[in-house]
């Protein structure tokens, strides 16, 4: 435990060193001045946030500053000021050593980032419980910072986790899909997945869970532990929806507070017959766009997944014919853009509709570039079906 203190008065410095000696706080350094105690700190007391020790992410071995109020040059108050500046110092607690008892100047103090002050001349029992209470609450502080650091390195493993299960490419003769997928800043809630299924069709599936966090992402990944025996098994978009309604309200906790639910859109494309069954679970309308440019969107939906122990739920079918292909996207991608609902269909409409080929990057630019504008609050993902020309699988 460190302590700094800073003092143009030596003999100010060596009472309060006298002091904490003998309260076995033996581990202390001195400044007699501000520009000293920057030097300490490592900083040069511009403020400026690039500085070495900051861009390194080192830690500064001070762990409280008994800092002077009135000192030339540059005063406590000023020095105080600087030091907060600098996101690796502001958790270092400030205590002013001030003769002054103007209740202004003590409140600007605290205002500038000091935590407590004591008045000349100094009182040994005044000066030892505030610097407890100070240590103290430092000591609180830090357990936090390191707990939610662990948190923040097991959020980016299940990060890692629930991209490792997303599903690869598909590229057939009739068929291919691809994605695109940016998350939030925050654990995902987004889920695509698709499966080969026999004769030439293929499941796709696009959902998006409720909210973000830990407990989304949890529920998410009960999904995609299901996933792929519930297409499998059930192929039918119907039964599908119904199964994964049925397996999520398993999950139902007594007294829960927030009741989580899932949208989705399922689609079984049948390459032989040129056929898409679908179910939209409120999700977002997919778009699909034929070879003779008219584009359809699969808006007949049903309510979303979990609200209900049973769902009603009907089928959709539509046909085509020679290349066209689908976009599936969640509402993370709409927000692109600004305006009512229906504009923003019609800007995704005016994307996605130059050709039935996948080209990423087009994409890429088109609805994923960061502009650093903000911080992404939703999630983002594009899932493209191509459906080319062809004899299909037999």
């Amino acid at each position: 435990m460190r302590i700094l203190i800073v003092d143009d008065n030596p003999t100010n410095i060596i009472i309060i060193r006298e002091i904490l000696k003998k309260e076995n706080y033996r581990d202390t350094a001195s400044a007699s001045s501000a520009q000293g105690m920057f030097e300490a700190l490592g900083i040069e007391g511009s403020g400026e946030e690039d500085s070495a020790l900051q861009s390194h992410g080192k830690k500064v071995n001070i762990d409280l500053i008994l800092l002077d109020m009135m000192m030339p040059e540059i005063d406590g108050i000023e020095a105080c000021r600087i030091i907060q500046r600098h996101e690796h110092l502001k958790d270092i607690p400030i205590i002013m050593v001030t003769a002054v008892g103007d209740s202004k100047k003590l409140a600007e103090a605290l205002d500038a980032g000091a935590v407590d002050y004591v008045t000349k001349p100094i009182n040994k029992v005044e000066l030892m419980a505030r610097i407890r209470l100070a240590l103290r609450l430092k000591k609180e502080n830090d357990w936090h910072k390191e707990r939610d650091q662990r948190i923040q390195d097991e959020l980016r493993l299940a990060a890692l986790v629930q991209n490792a299960v997303l599903s690869p490419p598909i590229e057939d003769s009739a068929f291919e899909v691809h994605a695109i997928y940016q998350p939030s800043a925050e654990l995902a809630g987004d889920l695509y997945a698709w499966y080969p299924l026999n004769g030439g069709r293929y499941g796709v599936i696009l959902l998006d869970m409720m909210g973000h966090g830990i407990s989304s992402s949890l529920f998410t990944m009960f999904i995609a532990s299901v996933l792929k025996d519930t297409v499998t098994t059930y192929v039918e978009p119907e039964k599908v929806i119904q199964e994964l309604n049925r397996r999520f309200n398993q999950l139902h906790i007594e007294n829960q507070l927030v009741q989580y639910y899932f949208t989705a859109i399922y689609l079984v494309v049948d390459t032989v017959v040129k056929r898409i069954d679908y179910v939209n679970a409120g999700h977002p309308p997919a778009l699909f766009f034929s070879d003779g440019g008219e584009v359809v969107q699969l808006d007949k939906a049903c309510c979303p997944v979990g609200l209900f122990e049973k769902m009603d739920i009907e089928p959709q079918t539509i046909h085509y014919e020679g290349d066209g292909h689908i976009a599936l996207y969640t509402d993370g991608l709409l927000e692109v853009v600004q305006g009512e609902h229906e504009e923003k269909v019609d800007f995704l409409i005016s994307r996605l509709s130059h050709s039935h080929r996948w080209d990423e990057k087009r994409m890429f630019d088109a609805f994923f570039e960061d502009r650093g504008t903000q911080e992404r609050e939703d999630d983002k993902c594009l899932v493209w079906i191509s459906l080319k020309e062809g004899e299909g699988a037999e």
